[in-house]
C-alpha cells in the first residue's frame, strides 16, 4: 500500500508540474498548429461530411455503413464494461471493447446525428474512467484504453456538456497521460515503463494511444500534452525503423497489423490534428510496407503466420490509409476480398478497385532483415501454388524457434501448416530464458523445419538468426537458399536449407547437413490432411477436401516417411496445458547416426505427372 501510495504522489506531482504550474495558453511548440475545431483525431468535420454524401451516393459504401449499423445496435443493447483481469494481467480485452464501441458509436455519431449513440458511449466512458486504473503494469491496455478515451472526447465532443468533458479529460490525464509521463520520465518500474523506446508492437500501441489521448485534450492541458507529443514523436521511430529497408515486420504478419494500424493512428491523428506527422511516415521502409500483408498471403487467403501470428486473413484498413499517403495504386485483387465495414475500413477507404493499367507485381520477393521469401505461380488464381520461406531471428518479438520454416498452398487449400501461438496464459508463456521453449508450439519440432538430436532444452538456438543467402526470381523458377548453421550450431557444422519453385509447378526442398560428431536428424512438416504412405514409405500423397498433391522423398535412397501425432517427441518437453492440435498430422523422415548427409523432398499436385531432372535435385552449390 506504501508503494502504490508512493506512486500515486510521483504521478499527481509530475500532473501538477507539467499540467498547472505553466501558462494555460497553448505553448510555441509542436501544438502550435494545433486544429481548434472537434473532432480533430483522425477524421474531421469535413470527412465525416464526406461520410454521410458517400452513404446517400455509393451503394457499396452503403451497404458497408450498414453493417455498422448492424454492430452499433448491438453496443446499445451490451452490458456496461467491467473492471476484469481474467488471466491475472490483462485488462486488455476490456480496453479493447471500449475502443471498438467508441470508434462505431463516435462514427455513427457523427454521420446519423443521432445522440443515442453518444448517450450509450456515456456509460463505457464513465465506467471506464472509475476503473481503479488501466492496468499500467501491462501497459497496452493503457494505450488502448486512452485512444478509445480520445475518440470518446472528440468524436462526440459537442454532445458532451462541460462536466462530462472535464471527466472524460481528466480520467485520460489521471490513468493515461500522466502514466506515460512517470515512464518517459525513467520514473517507472520495469514493468511499466520499457515499452516506451522498444522496436516493436507495444511501442506503437502504447505511444500511439497515449498520443492520441494528447491530442484530443490538447488545449486543456498544453503543457502536459506538448511533453506528451514531444515524447511519442521521438520514440516511434525506435519501433518504424523496422519496417525498413522494404516494409516486411519479424513479429509475423498478425503483429504487423497490430503494430501498423496504431502506426498509422499516430500518423494520421498528427496530421489531421496538427498538419504534419513530424516525418514519421516517410521512415524508410515504411511506404512500402503495403506489400507485406499482400506477399505474405497465400491464394487460400491464409497468411504465413510466422511467430505469434494466425493465419486468418489480413484486413485492408490499413492498406486504404497507405495507398492514398503514398499514391499506391493498387496492384492485386487481395483486397478485394477483404473489404471490410469496421470504422478504419469505412473512414480508409480500403474498397480498392485493380486498374488494368497498374503494374503486375513480381510473383516472388525477398524481404531483407525479416529474411522471409514467398513465391507463387500466380496473381489472383485460389488454385495457385504458394509457398512461404523464412530465415529470420529467434530473439525477435513473439518469434518461434521456426528457422527454415515454410508453409505450402496449393488446389484451394493450405496443405503444410504452421501452428501459431499457443495460449498466452500458460506460465511464464513470454520467459525467453527458459519457460517459453517448452512448449510445442513454440519449438522447432513444431514447424516444417529441421531438428537434430532432440532433448529437453530449446531445439533451435534461441538467440540464432538465419539469413536468405541466395535468392532468384525469373519466369520459369525461383528459388532461395537459408544458411541455419547458426540454428543447430551446438551440434552441427553446416546447415543449409532451399526452396525452389522448379518449373513453376513443384515445390523441391533441399537440405544438406554436416554434423560435429554423429547426430540424429529428424525432418518435419504439419498437415491438416490425411496422409497415405505410398512406394515402400518414399511417397506420401496427401488427401484434403478430395484433392490431393504428393510429397515424395528423392534423397536419399534409404530414407522414409513416418506418420506421428503432432505432439512432443518422447525426448521433449511435454508440459500440461499445452494445444493438443487435433487434426494435424507430423509427417517426419528421420536419420540416425548420420555424419554428412542431404534430403531432398518434392511437393506436387498428384495430377502433376511429370518427372523433374533439373539442377534443384542438384547441390545447392549448383543452384
Amino acid at each position: 500500500m506504501l508503494y502504490k501510495q508512493l506512486w500515486i504522489t510521483i504521478l499527481f506531482a509530475l500532473y501538477v508540474f507539467y499540467g498547472y504550474s505553466q501558462s494555460n495558453a497553448l505553448p510555441d511548440s509542436l501544438l502550435k498548429t494545433l486544429r481548434p475545431q472537434h473532432p480533430r483525431i483522425i477524421a474531421t468535420a469535413s470527412d465525416f461530411e464526406g461520410m454521410k454524401q458517400k452513404v446517400k451516393t455509393d451503394p457499396a459504401f452503403n451497404l458497408r455503413f450498414q453493417k455498422l449499423l448492424n454492430e452499433g445496435e448491438e453496443i446499445l443493447k451490451s452490458v456496461v464494461v467491467i473492471y476484469s483481469i481474467p488471466d491475472g494481467l490483462r485488462l486488455l480485452s476490456t480496453s479493447k471493447r471500449v475502443k471498438n464501441n467508441m470508434l462505431v458509436l463516435g462514427f455513427l455519431y457523427q454521420v446519423t446525428g443521432d445522440k443515442k449513440y453518444a448517450d450509450r458511449a456515456w456509460k463505457d466512458l464513465d465506467a471506464a474512467s472509475k476503473f481503479i486504473d488501466w492496468n499500467p503494469k501491462h501497459f497496452l491496455d493503457v494505450g488502448e484504453m486512452t485512444f478509445a478515451f480520445a475518440i470518446g472526447f472528440d468524436w462526440m465532443y459537442d454532445h458532451w456538456t462541460k462536466d462530462q468533458k472535464t471527466h472524460i479529460r481528466n480520467a485520460i490525464v489521471e490513468h493515461g497521460l500522466s502514466r506515460a509521463l512517470i515512464a518517459y520520465k525513467g520514473l517507472s518500474t520495469y514493468e511499466m515503463g520499457w515499452w516506451a523506446q522498444i522496436g516493436h508492437n507495444w511501442n506503437q500501441v502504447c505511444n500511439g494511444g497515449i498520443g492520441a489521448g494528447a491530442l484530443a485534450i490538447a488545449e486543456l492541458e498544453p503543457a502536459l500534452c506538448a511533453e506528451i507529443v514531444r515524447n511519442v514523436v521521438q520514440n516511434i521511430p525506435f519501433a518504424v525503423k523496422h519496417y525498413g529497408p522494404d516494409g516486411a515486420w519479424d513479429e509475423g504478419p498478425g503483429y504487423w497489423s497490430y503494430a501498423t494500424n496504431f502506426t498509422i493512428i499516430i500518423m494520421s491523428a498528427l496530421q489531421s490534428a496538427l498538419g504534419t506527422d513530424f516525418g514519421l511516415s516517410d521512415i524508410e521502409g515504411f511506404s512500402k510496407t503495403t506489400l507485406f500483408p499482400i506477399y505474405m498471403t497465400g491464394p487460400t487467403g491464409k497468411t504465413f503466420n510466422y511467430a505469434d501470428s494466425e493465419d486468418k486473413a489480413i484486413g485492408g484498413s490499413a492498406i486504404g490509409w497507405l495507398l492514398k499517403r503514398f499514391n499506391t495504386p493498387l496492384r492485386s485483387t487481395y483486397f478485394l476480398s477483404n473489404e471490410g465495414s469496421s470504422v478504419m475500413d469505412l473512414l480508409w477507404n480500403s474498397n480498392g478497385k485493380v486498374s488494368d493499367n497498374s503494374p503486375a507485381l513480381p510473383l516472388d520477393i525477398y524481404f531483407k532483415n525479416a529474411e522471409v521469401v514467398s513465391m507463387r505461380n500466380k496473381w489472383n488464381d485460389e488454385n495457385a501454388l504458394f509457398i512461404g520461406f523464412k530465415g529470420g531471428h529467434n530473439a525477435a518479438n513473439h518469434s518461434h524457434l521456426d528457422l527454415g520454416s515454410f508453409v505450402l498452398d496449393a488446389l484451394g487449400e493450405r496443405w503444410i501448416v504452421d501452428l501459431g501461438k499457443e495460449n498466452y496464459n500458460l506460465p511464464k508463456y513470454f520467459d525467453t530464458a527458459i519457460t517459453r521453449w517448452t512448449y510445442y508450439r513454440t519449438r522447432a519440432e513444431s514447424h516444417n523445419t529441421l531438428v537434430f538430436n532432440p532433448g529437453k532444452g530449446p531445439d533451435q538456438a534461441t538467440n540464432a538468426s538465419a539469413k536468405i543467402t541466395q535468392f532468384k526470381s525469373t519466369a520459369s523458377l525461383a528459388y532461395a537458399i537459408a544458411d541455419l548453421t547458426a540454428a543447430y550450431a551446438k551440434d552441427m557444422k553446416s546447415v543449409q536449407r532451399g526452396v525452389a519453385f522448379a518449373d513453376r509447378k513443384r515445390i523441391i526442398i533441399r537440405d544438406e547437413f554436416e554434423a560435429i560428431e554423429k547426430a540424429d536428424a529428424n525432418w518435419f512438416v504439419h498437415t491438416p490432411a490425411s496422409v497415405r504412405l505410398e512406394g515402400d514409405g518414399k511417397i506420401a500423397v496427401l488427401d484434403l477436401n478430395g484433392k490431393q498433391i504428393e510429397v515424395s522423398i528423392i534423397a536419399p535412397v534409404t530414407a522414409k516417411f513416418s506418420v506421428l501425432e503432432a505432439m512432443p517427441l518422447s525426448t521433449s518437453p511435454n508440459p500440461d496445458g499445452i494445444n493438443l492440435n487435433k487434426g494435424i498430422t507430423r509427417l517426419s523422415i528421420k536419420l540416425k547416426n548420420i555424419n554428412k548427409s542431404e534430403i531432398v523432398v518434392e511437393f506436387k499436385p498428384a495430377s502433376e505427372r511429370s518427372t523433374y531432372r533439373g539442377n534443384f535435385l542438384q547441390s545447392l552449390k549448383s543452384w
